[in-house]
């Protein structure tokens, strides 16, 4: 296990780029055009990104990237 300290400002840059990754993933996640095995490697890394912004950032901004994991689109 691995800790780091973060100051605000760095857990502000830290969480907009979390941000920033899980929007991306959702989109490539609602391509179709992307392979079946693909999109399972991005929705494993989504898990772990959102993970980690998970314990950064508040109830209510974590709720907008929360999916449901029983339903992936393939």
């Amino acid at each position: 296990m691995l800790g780091f300290l973060f100051n605000e400002q760095e857990c502000k840059e830290l969480g907009y780029m979390l941000r920033k990754e899980l929007d991306e993933m959702l989109l490539d996640l609602s391509d179709t055009r992307l392979d079946k095995d693909v999109r399972k490697s991005i929705a494993a890394r989504y898990r772990t990104v959102f993970k980690m912004y998970a314990r950064i950032a508040n109830p209510k901004d974590l709720s907008k990237y929360a999916r449901n994991h029983r339903i992936v689109p393939m």
